[in-house]
Formats: C-alpha cells, sequence, structure tokens
C-alpha cells in the first residue's frame, strides 16, 4: 500500500494587490494592479523527508510556506497537511506543524533566551512542569546550551537561528516549514545547521521537512 503524501499541494494558486503611488490612485480609483505570485503549485512530500523549494527572490517560496502554515489562503487550489485542509481547518494544522522565519521579530530582544523559549512554551499550551525539561531537551539537542542564559540581542545569527528551532519544536511538531534556514550564516555555521537538519531532525528524529 502507498503512503499518501504527508504535504500534499494542488493547483495553487496566489494573487496580490500591488501598491500603486498616490497619483496613481487619485487618476483610477479603481484601477487594480495584481501580481500573480503562485501559477498552478503541484508538491507532494513524503514522511521523513528533506524537501528543497529553490528559487529566486520573488519566486514565490515564503508564500507557499506560509500558505501551508495556514497564515495565508491560497486563491485557488487546495492543501493538506498530515490529511487534513489546511484551508479548512487551520488550527489542527498548526498543532502539527512548526514553522521557523527567515527574519525572525517576535523574540524579545532583552530576555534571555531560556525566558523567551518559556514564554513560547506557555503560548504552546505546555503543561508547565513539563517547560523547564523541555527547554533543556532542546538545549542539549541544538547544542544552544551555553547561551540560554544570554539576552536574545547579544546571540549570533547562526544561534538565533537554533534558537528560533528551539523554539519551533517546543511542542515536538510532526512537520517542519524553515524559510532560509542558512541566511546570512557563515560556511561553518551553515554546513553544521544543514546537518542538524538533515542528519537529526529528519534522520534521527523522523520529522518531515520542507525548506525554502
Amino acid at each position: 500500500m502507498i503512503e499518501s503524501p504527508v504535504i500534499d499541494i494542488r493547483g495553487v494558486y496566489k494573487r496580490f494587490t500591488v501598491a500603486r503611488p498616490l497619483k496613481d490612485i487619485l487618476a483610477h480609483p479603481f484601477a487594480r494592479k495584481r501580481l500573480e505570485v503562485l501559477k498552478g503549485v503541484n508538491l507532494a512530500v513524503r514522511r521523513g523527508c528533506v524537501t528543497g523549494l529553490l528559487g529566486p527572490n520573488g519566486a514565490g517560496k515564503t508564500t507557499l510556506l506560509r500558505i501551508l502554515a495556514a497564515t495565508i489562503i491560497p486563491d485557488r487550489g487546495s492543501v493538506e497537511i498530515l490529511g487534513q485542509d489546511a484551508v479548512r481547518n487551520p488550527g489542527r494544522v498548526r498543532q502539527r506543524l512548526g514553522f521557523v522565519l527567515s527574519d525572525e521579530r517576535s523574540f524579545f530582544w532583552r530576555l534571555t533566551a531560556r525566558h523567551n523559549l518559556a514564554f513560547f512554551a506557555t503560548l504552546a499550551n505546555l503543561d508547565s512542569a513539563r517547560i523547564q525539561p523541555r527547554i533543556d531537551e532542546l538545549a542539549d539537542l541544538l547544542r544552544i546550551e551555553e547561551e540560554l542564559y544570554k539576552p536574545f540581542r547579544d546571540l549570533s545569527t547562526g544561534m538565533r537561528q537554533r534558537l528560533s528551532l528551539a523554539r519551533t519544536l517546543l511542542h515536538d511538531p510532526e512537520v517542519l516549514l524553515i524559510d532560509e534556514p542558512t541566511r546570512a550564516m557563515d560556511p561553518g555555521a551553515a554546513d553544521r545547521t544543514r546537518r542538524l537538519i538533515g542528519d537529526t531532525l529528519a534522520g534521527e528524529m523522523g520529522k518531515t521537512v520542507l525548506m525554502a
């Protein structure tokens, strides 16, 4: 029996309205200019695989990840994660996946890494007795133990990316969506991050990973 794909995208289209200068709006108030970002995208990802989305800036990679994460809605097409419709059941989808943004801005810069993770663990509804042990588990897994008591603002780019991964893994999601995980990293840090994603998260832990 052939296993159904964990991520199943069929015929997805997405357009955005393009911002216009004030002069153009006054001259043509009812005109609309739209940019088609995704056009008939099809993709199937099997369980436990690491799959990459490749393309130049503006190709729609991040838009597709956001659609999968159920934060924006496609204009047409179907999107299923672990058998759940991402448009009709966004809450169920979000419970089972983690989304790592390349331009992460939700951390509190003055708080330590540990305090940040504890805050997000509370938002993820982790049991209070489980929060600190879970943070320690992830710190050991991602090798960020020595960074836990540093303010977020003092962390290197590579460590911030690892902290983003730790936050995403707090509720142990089955699917990971990762946007440009090695952005602005030096070659050594980039290589370690790729091995972490491929060997540890997908290989050892069996996570399904889709990354731009």
